[in-house]
């Protein structure tokens, strides 16, 4: 399994995908809207079911499961998982044994989109006034 809130893809997603489909099947553990709001403090984007289709659409990813923030070893039984698969930003309160960790892509994530992407928005909103 692969955990993820999978707001805005991006190319560090993928890459740990690609890794996690290394090991065998890859399950995605995705984060449910309400977590997302209540964990981050905004909605996301695109609703689950958006980021579910569109992370089905990957070649590296076999299913996709809703999942709360963290993942806890009553999910891997849940979803009969046998690895966890995540970034070094990992969290999620697992047995060491379950658990397999990747450096984290450098140089972007997610929220430096979303900063960055305001920003523009706001650059653009104030030539035009």
């Amino acid at each position: 399994m692969v955990d993820m809130s999978a707001t805005i893809i991006h190319h560090g997603h993928i890459r740990l995908l690609k890794k996690a489909s290394r090991y065998g099947k890859v399950i995605v553990g995705l984060t449910i809207d309400e977590e997302i709001l209540s964990k981050k403090g905004y909605v996301p984007e695109l609703n689950f079911e958006q980021r579910k289709e569109v992370l089905e659409a990957i070649q590296y990813v076999d299913e996709v499961v809703p999942t709360s923030w963290l993942i806890t070893n009553d999910t891997l039984k849940q979803y009969d998982i046998d690895l966890l698969v995540h970034g070094s930003d990992n969290s999620n309160e697992i047995d060491e044994d379950k658990l397999l960790v990747f450096p984290r892509t450098q140089g972007i994530s997610s929220s430096q989109i979303r900063k960055r992407a305001c920003e523009i928005y706001n650059k653009l909103h104030k030539e035009n006034r």
